[in-house]
């Protein structure tokens, strides 16, 4: 027999409990009367945070992360470990204790929050959960997608390449449960792989004793540059200055790499090959200190197959041994979604609209949603900036950063908004808002001069550099 639909209605309907989509909400319930209906396919909000490995941790700073109306973590210093003299990164138990607690604190609460958990979205505002009922949400708003940029963690999908019978291939969520290995493979460069490889490392594995696959060598940021608070505040702003100083003299992307990595912004494992890839992954001084510890680096692609004494690559294959546990790290955490219009019709479609920080855009983009009205004047504020892979891409993803902070300075009231904004990276480089409007109006001109300056510079960088490899080919 076919159950009757059930009729409910919202302000907005946000399709995944995911950091975005908490994010956006958060802004939305604290900001307006807005009545939402939270629509996931988890058992409790946080999206790939449920699932993924258990010693994973933020590779940014607590400060920066949640929700904008509810502190993560006590924004205290580490005194110990790898991360020692920076702010607290918080664990992943901790982050999806935060969420839940916003939820079930904050959310529900209020009494304009439905939330449905192990549900399934159908399309046009239609859900089913678990127990087989069927919703459809009358929505006077919008329709939110907060899962364009879902998160994909190596534990949501099988091993994306054969491994032999008998060849153990996990992924890190399985690590701890097993026994001492005298050889471990990592496979993968990025974020994933480099957590696992500190997680071994930590827990007194030789370095000897590793193989990491790595595919391609990244560029990535020293974490000591992006801290929040007084205390790195200048340390903060004179990193920020070093870099618009390094794209200024820049001559080609070659040397603004050079220049990026001789002023600290930048860091590489091996100074004798240049990586061709970045995430936006950060690592302290003593977490980078202990990845070069390790030898046995294979830069021969990406894995075929696994068999019981070899690795097949790409570009040729390796020995192995069969008592091997191979840890695969290869899920794209970030992926490369094409940038779409955020704001559309009766639809919002949630991206990054700073580079690599997707719960400020979240917030940022509830913001614009709720403080204006015409589509374009939002979509202009709100520009998505796809996740960033190649090397080149640090200046394209740098770039729109530029342009759109030159854009939201134009705007007083935004401007106010970012000024006390907790998930703003770049609050601390906010001019000065004065009372006087002609002081202000002086300040906030001349750092939006510098903005432009650099977007220019890189633009043409990246004109340079496309003639130069076209010339090559």
């Amino acid at each position: 027999m076919r159950r009757p639909t059930k009729a409910i209605e919202a302000d907005y309907l946000v399709v995944g409990a995911g950091a975005m989509g908490m994010a956006f909400t958060d802004t939305l319930i604290t900001e307006s009367e807005a009545r939402v209906v939270i629509v996931d396919r988890a058992h409790q909000p946080g999206g790939h945070w449920t699932t993924a490995y258990p010693f994973v941790r933020l590779h940014q700073p607590s400060a920066y992360y949640g929700v904008n109306s509810r502190a993560l973590g006590n924004n205290t210093i580490d005194a110990v470990g790898w991360n020692e003299g920076l702010n607290e990164l918080a664990p992943v138990g901790e982050i999806c204790a935060y969420f839940d607690a916003v939820m079930q604190q904050q959310f529900l609460p209020s009494g304009r929050v439905a939330y449905f958990p192990m549900s399934e979205y159908l399309g046009d505002g239609r859900f089913q959960t678990l127990g087989g009922a069927l919703y459809a949400v009358t929505v006077k708003r919008r329709i939110v997608d907060a899962t364009y940029l879902r998160a994909l963690v190596p534990s949501m999908r099988p091993v994306p390449y054969p491994v032999a019978p008998g060849v153990d291939c996990i992924a890190p969520n399985d690590l701890p449960k097993f026994t001492r290995r005298d050889r471990y493979v990592i496979v993968g460069a990025g974020k994933t792989g480099m957590d696992v490889c500190l997680w071994l490392l930590r827990n007194g594995v030789s370095p000897a004793q590793l193989t990491w696959i790595m595919p391609r060598d990244a560029w990535l940021i020293d974490r000591a540059t992006l801290q929040p608070g007084p205390t790195f505040i200048k340390q903060f702003r004179d990193s920020y200055g070093v870099t618009l100083e390094a794209i200024g003299n820049a001559t080609s992307v070659d040397d603004l790499f050079d220049r990026l990595e001789a002023a600290g912004t930048l860091l590489r494992l091996d100074p004798g090959v240049r990586p061709t890839m970045y995430r936006c992954a950060t690592v302290s001084e003593p977490e980078f200190d202990q990845l070069r510890r390790i030898d046995d680096i294979v830069r021969m692609g990406h894995v075929q197959r696994i068999d019981p004494t070899e690795i097949v690559l790409d570009e040729g294959s390796v020995n192995s041994v069969p008592s091997a546990l191979y840890i695969d790290c290869t899920a794209d955490g970030a992926p490369q979604r094409p940038a779409k219009s955020v704001f559309d019709a009766d639809h919002i479609t949630l991206q990054a609209v700073r580079g690599c920080q997707q719960v400020f855009s979240a917030a940022l983009t509830a913001h614009v949603e709720l403080a204006y009205h015409d589509d374009a004047v939002k979509n202009e504020l709100c520009v998505p900036i796809p996740h960033p892979d190649s090397d080149v891409d640090w200046l394209r993803l740098t770039r729109s950063d530029l342009q759109s902070f030159a854009r939201w300075l134009s705007d007083a009231e935004l401007t106010d908004w970012l000024s006390t904004a907790r998930l703003n990276l770049l609050a601390e480089l906010l001019p000065p808002l004065s009372h006087k409007p002609r002081v202000r109006e002086r300040v906030v001109s001349m750092f939006q001069k510098k903005l432009h300056t650099a977007a220019d510079q890189l633009e043409k960088l990246l004109s340079d550099y496309g003639r130069d490899d076209a010339d090559q080919h």
